[in-house]
């Protein structure tokens, strides 16, 4: 269950890199590439009372697998965007607990 959330990026873009940025974070996190869900979020940015355009975020809700594997996540979901021409990227990390995540009524 990783969950990946973009913003600043288009559902046309994150199609380009979902199939090869899932087979990467899966190799990293040792992971089935069936637990990932990408969303794309639709985003509207404003600054000083006009609507703009923001660099792509993206927000990764998962259970903590310790620093490493962390910095390792972010540098490659960082890489992939870049490759798409953007100037930078922001990824934010949500850990979850076993004990607050469900599935089908039962906890982890």
């Amino acid at each position: 269950m990783p969950q990946l959330k973009f913003k600043g990026i288009t559902i046309n873009e994150v199609c380009k890199i979902s199939e090869n940025l899932v087979n990467r974070l899966a190799e990293i996190i040792d992971c089935p590439r069936d637990y990932f869900i990408l969303e794309c979020v639709n985003s509207q940015f404003v600054f000083d009372g006009k609507i703009t355009s923001c660099y792509p975020i993206v927000e990764v809700f998962w259970f903590d697998r310790g620093q490493d594997i962390q910095d390792k996540s972010a540098e490659e979901i960082t890489r992939q965007i870049l490759e798409l021409g953007k100037s930078e990227c922001e990824v934010v990390f949500y850990p979850l607990s076993e004990k607050n995540y469900y599935e089908n009524g039962k906890h982890y």
